[in-house]
Formats: structure tokens, sequence, C-alpha cells
């Protein structure tokens, strides 16, 4: 029998791999510092694809953000993770995404939710391309609702109802690496 317990990279602040933890454990009050990534998907008329977290979720539940995001498991490229969450996420197939490029290569963030759980991440951003979003298809166990949007108008919110949204969204739509990949 195959043991299928998700691992997340565990790491010291420069991002080298210490250990690992399952996943289902690791998100506490005392969370360590792990790997991460979250990444930003534009259909082709240049809007951007909101997500609003399941209510399942331990760490933000029903809070909006951005379009999806994961861990790299112990020796798993982020690229390859990256794909691998498009799909268990947002359910979308091989080649959805295209034009995939790093935004926030050295972003991390320590946040705390209401239920004082912590989210302690070194957590590179990305943005790509999705050919088509009749594709997507989110699962519901990751996606409560989802929504497409101009990135003028999230980028409003993030000012002007930040406690709506993902605190690394709210930082993230700050930076102008970013911004300047999403316009």
């Amino acid at each position: 029998m195959t043991d299928t317990t998700e691992l997340v990279v565990l790491c010291d602040i420069h991002g080298t791999p210490t250990g690992t933890a399952p996943k289902a454990t690791v998100h506490t009050a005392e969370t360590p510092l792990h790997l991460a990534f979250s990444c930003y998907v534009l259909d082709l008329e240049g809007r951007l694809l909101l997500t609003r977290r399941a209510l399942g979720k331990a760490t933000w539940p029903g809070i909006w953000t951005n379009s999806f995001c994961g861990h790299p498991g112990p020796g798993e490229a982020t690229d390859a993770a990256l794909m691998r969450r498009a799909s268990q996420e947002l359910g979308l197939p091989n080649g959805a995404l295209f034009d995939v490029q790093p935004a926030l290569p050295d972003y991390s963030y320590r946040a705390v939710d209401a239920s004082r759980v912590v989210e302690w991440e070194i957590c590179p951003v990305f943005v790509a391309r999705l050919r088509d979003p009749a594709l997507l298809n989110p699962r519901p166990e990751e996606v409560e609702e989802f929504e497409w949007v101009p990135v003028s108008e999230a980028v409003e919110r993030a000012r002007t109802r930040p406690e709506a949204l993902s605190p690394w969204m709210v930082e993230q739509l700050t930076d102008p690496r970013l911004l300047e990949l999403l316009s």
C-alpha cells in the first residue's frame, strides 16, 4: 500500500529545506516556516481570476484570494507543483495554463487568521495565462466560488476592503513587480 500523505517542505529563513511535515498537521498556532507558492491567473482578455477559499479550509476559510496556492512536495520542482495544484484546485487539465512567469520570486510572509492559525511561508508568486476559461472546474473542497475581475478592481478591493481578502494577496497587490506582469 502506498502512503499518500501530502508533505510540506520545512525550511530555514533562506529557503533551505530542513525537513518535512504532513500538510494536514502543519498549519497550527505554531506553524513552522515552509515552502509554498501563489499564482495569479489571467484570461486572454486580461481579467484576473479571484477565488473564495472553501469554508472547510484550515486557514482563512471563506476569504477571497488569488487564483490558487499550494506547496511543492519534497523534491518537486515549483513549476511541477504549480501545474499539479492548478489541476487539484481549479480542475485545469495539463496545458491549460501558459506563459507562466515568476513575479515575486522572493516573497515570504507570516500571518495569523481569526482562529489563530498561522501561515508562515516562503512563497514565490507567479502569473499565468489561461487558454480558455471554460476549462475551469474548481473543486468544491478547495474553492467556494470564483469570479473574473479587472486587475484594477482587485487592487482597489485590496486597498479599500483588505479584511475580505487573504493577507498575502493584499500585500502582493502592492508590489509593482506583480502589478507590471498583471497589466
